[in-house]
Parts: C-alpha cells; sequence; structure tokens
C-alpha cells in the first residue's frame, strides 16, 4: 500500500494556558519540521516566537526554520486553500505536513469535519492526528470545571502533559492516571517548556504523508480498552466511557457500512470518537474505520493485519450512551442472517 498523496493535517489542540503554543514554538524550530506548514488564529494573539524572514502574501509568511505559517482569518478552509495553491505553483517551499493551532476554547470536532465533509478541503488534505496539551499544574481543576478540557482530552491520539519541572509528583500521577481512565488509547508524553519529539507528536495516525505506510496497530491500540460488558474502572468522569467491541468472525462489509452509518445517525452527537479495523469478507486486508461524532471518514483498504489477531475490533470514547445500546446495534446488522 503506498501512502497517501493527501497532505496530512494534526490538530493541535488544548485548553487556556496549557502550553500549546510553546509546544508549537519547540515544534517549528525542530530540524524535523522544516517541510511543515502552521495554521494558527492570529500571529497576534498566538505569540509565535520567530522573526519573520519574509511576507508570501497578506496571510502567508515563512519563517527562519523553512516552515510556512498561515495566519487565520476566521476562515480556515481559505487557508488551506491559499496554502495548496500557491505551494502548487511555487510561490512558497514545499511542505508534506500542516499544523493546525486551535484556540484553548476550541471543541476539535468541527474542525476535524472539515477535514472530512467539505470537497475542496478532503481531496488535499487528511487528519492525520489531534494532539492535546493538558496543564500538568492546572489540568485536574480544568477537567473539573470545563467540559471543553474533557473532551479535548478525550478525543486526543497523543496527550502531552505541560509544566512537568514544577506540577507536584503526586499531582501530576493522578492527572496521568484520571487521562488514561478518560483516553485510554493516546499516549503520554511529559514536556518541560515545549520540549517533544515531532515524530512522537506528529506519525500518529493512517495518513503520514511521504512514502511511509501506514501503522494500524499504534494508531487503534485496542488491547488497551475494556471490553463491552466488563466492569468500568473508577473516573472522575462518569459521563465518559471508553470500551471496545469485537466480532471474531469476518462481517460483511456492505452491512457493517449501514450499521456504523445507523450507529451515527442515532447517537453521532455521543460518540466523541470511533476507531476500528475490520475484517470485511473477502477483502486482503482490514479495512479502517474512522468517525468523529456524526461523521464519517472514507474508508481505507490496508494491504494486511498488523499482528495475528484478526477480529473485527473498534474503540469508542463516548459521552452519555449505553455501550450495550452500541453493541446491539452493530450486532444487529452484522450476524449471519440465520442468526437474527
Amino acid at each position: 500500500m503506498t501512502a497517501t498523496t493527501v497532505t496530512p493535517v494534526t490538530l493541535l489542540t488544548g485548553f487556556l494556558g496549557s502550553g500549546k503554543t510553546t509546544l508549537l514554538n519547540r515544534l517549528l524550530a525542530h530540524p524535523a519540521s522544516g517541510d511543515c506548514a502552521v495554521i494558527v488564529n492570529e500571529f497576534g494573539p498566538v505569540a509565535i516566537d520567530h522573526a519573520l524572514v519574509r511576507t508570501a502574501s497578506e496571510n502567508i509568511v515563512l519563517l527562519p526554520s523553512g516552515c510556512v505559517c498561515c495566519q487565520v482569518a476566521g476562515d480556515l478552509v481559505q487557508a488551506m486553500r491559499d496554502l495548496y495553491f500557491k505551494r502548487a505553483a511555487g510561490e512558497i517551499p514545499a511542505f508534506r505536513r500542516a499544523i493546525v493551532e486551535t484556540s484553548g476554547l476550541a471543541d476539535p470536532a468541527p474542525l476535524a469535519r472539515t477535514l472530512i465533509e467539505l470537497p475542496m478541503v478532503a481531496a488535499r488534505y487528511a487528519l492525520s492526528g489531534i494532539v492535546t496539551t493538558v496543564d500538568g499544574v492546572h489540568g485536574m481543576d480544568q477537567l473539573d470545571r470545563h467540559p471543553e478540557a474533557v473532551k479535548q482530552a478525550a478525543v486526543a491520539d497523543r496527550l502531552v502533559i505541560t509544566k512537568a519541572d514544577i506540577a507536584e509528583p503526586a499531582a501530576l500521577g493522578a492527572l496521568e492516571a484520571r487521562l488514561a481512565a478518560l483516553n485510554p488509547g493516546a499516549p503520554q508524553l511529559r514536556s518541560v517548556l515545549g520540549d517533544a519529539d515531532p515524530a512522537r507528536l506528529l506519525d500518529t495516525g493512517l495518513h503520514r504523508g511521504g512514502e511511509r505506510l501506514a501503522d494500524p496497530d499504534s494508531w487503534l491500540r485496542a488491547g488497551v480498552y475494556r471490553r463491552v460488558g466488563a466492569p468500568p474502572a473508577v473516573a472522575h468522569d462518569p459521563r465518559i466511557t471508553a470500551f471496545a467491541w469485537f466480532a471474531d468472525s469476518p462481517v460483511d462489509w456492505a452491512a457493517f457500512e449501514d450499521a456504523l452509518a445507523t450507529l451515527l445517525d442515532l447517537a453521532g452527537d455521543r460518540i466523541l470518537r470511533l476507531k476500528g479495523l475490520v475484517n470485511a469478507r473477502g477483502a486482503p486486508g482490514p479495512v479502517a474505520v474512522h468517525a468523529v461524532q456524526h461523521t464519517l471518514y472514507p474508508p481505507a483498504q490496508l494491504p494486511g493485519w498488523p499482528d495475528a489477531d484478526r477480529r473485527t475490533r473498534l474503540v469508542f470514547i463516548v459521552r452519555d450512551l449505553d455501550e450495550s445500546f452500541v453493541a446491539r446495534t452493530l450486532e444487529s446488522f452484522v450476524t449471519a442472517p440465520a442468526e437474527r
């Protein structure tokens, strides 16, 4: 399987004051980020720490690192369109990935939907992953008081615990335990003043750009989720649950697509993230599926399984949704006709 020809996009989110800009500055200064485009809300409020060397247009500048930085004046789609066509015309340096930095109160789900539903964007960009910064000092209080912070952490593919050098060790451990219960599939990284390996943050999904193959096993991490019906762990966030659903036998792909469509239609507003590998009958490898709330990404046929386990496996992070309802809905479609 060759890598996708579209540009992978990482959403960088996190609550107010959690260190997104510090992390972004360090990423842009890293040699591995020299072929990156970064899209920010405004240069002033975001305070990207650099000396602008050349203006390529009204809202696009070139950074000393070689990165392209684009100022969003309220229209993400227009910014992504400008970057694409200026790259194609040779007006700005080529870039093979993009980072979109959100505001501290932003819900990542609408931005993710933009990358899927709008044809102009979806044909040229693909969501690679969501990186969420969590304040190592104030994160527990922010999770207690702000639903936005909980959702940002719940939908992440990577969690970066910032200010690890000044946080109390016991408080830091409690925060990491809470995040692990909230989003077990997201690896956690501690960060001091934004230090982080770009490869561990940006290579998180199926869409990686360049010539690299997809890595479905590290993307899904189904083994760390609790199975449907198993007792849930005691958590600080009872409205949010994470679980995995399995099907032992190959499934009919058309019926499974109907199952996903029905599930998202009925309960998409309560499904924060859905990811999975499907053993579709007759397919040479798994079909990767991914959804954010009501929006289902185009399925990706992978060339082979990442391990010996050939079961269909879906992982869910949901809010105010009974996992038994999810299981019944899926099973009503994928069981054989004689079993229905």
